[in-house]
This record gives structure tokens, sequence and C-alpha cells, in this order.
């Protein structure tokens, strides 16, 4: 399947007694904490298709689980991509990354080899520990809605 000219981040997160978390995933080919990402196919019908396909290969998320797009997008330098040039040739600069959080029962999750390992965090921490401004205003987002009461 060929690469699609975009990325998606999905936070998970989970509500237990009123406690809010978020799930950071260790990748490991870097060893940087960071929600799930991944490129869009194009085979994939839409960019939450892709988001869905992404949750469920990197961590064993349900496709029927409630995903919500969120505003926050960003551009990603085409160079940060293995073989950009060859996909999407000399005139792609950026790409967007599209957010999207989705709420899980379960906090046990499935890695895939892309991650060594995951944790449920508070807001604080996981804001902490992120790597990249495009998580941690995603992850803002998503933390001020559920404060807000727009998301359950």
């Amino acid at each position: 399947m060929a690469r699609a000219r975009y990325q998606v981040l999905v936070i998970p997160y989970c509500i237990q007694d009123g406690n809010v978390q978020f799930c950071l995933f260790r990748r490991s080919d870097m060893g940087i904490w960071q929600f799930i990402a991944g490129g869009g196919e194009e085979d994939d019908i839409s960019i939450i298709e892709s988001a869905k396909r992404e949750a469920f290969e990197e961590a064993g998320i349900s496709k029927t689980c409630n995903f919500f797009k969120l505003d926050t997008c960003c551009s990603i330098p085409a160079n940060c991509f293995k073989n950009a040039e060859a996909i999407w040739g000399k005139e792609c600069f950026v790409i967007p990354e599209y957010a999207f959080a989705v709420r899980v029962e379960s906090a046990f999750l499935q890695l895939s080899h892309e991650h060594t390992e995951y944790n449920w965090l508070t807001y604080a921490e996981a804001h902490t520990r992120l790597q990249y401004d495009s998580n941690k205003t995603a992850l803002w987002e998503l933390n001020r809605r559920i404060a807000l009461g727009m998301l359950k």
C-alpha cells in the first residue's frame, strides 16, 4: 500500500473513578514518548479510518471504540519521513498531521513492535514526557474538552 500524504495522531484516554489518564507510548526506534502516530494509506477510506487502523495496529484498540477528531492539526516537514521525496516528490515540503482522541474502557493494550512500553499518566505527567509540540497541543485540547464536559 502506498503512503498517503498525511499523518494521524491518536490519543487513547480513559476515565476511572472520575480520574482522567492518557496513554503514552515509547517508540522502539527513538526511545521517545509520544501518542500513537502513523501515516495514512491510499487504501484508507478516510482520515478517521487511518486513525482507527493505526490505533488497532499499534495498540490493539478496537475500531468500534468512539474516536473523536480534535481541532489540533500541524504540519510536519516531509524530510522527517523515510523516502519522502520518492513517495511524494520534490515539491512536497510538509504534510498535515490530524489529531484524534479515543476513549478506551480497558487500560490493557497490545503493543506492536513499534513501541517498547506504554504508560497511563495524568495530564501533567504526560505533558512532561512528550517530545513533540504537536502531541502537547493535542493533549491540551483533549484535556480541556474533557474538563469542559465536551467529551465523556
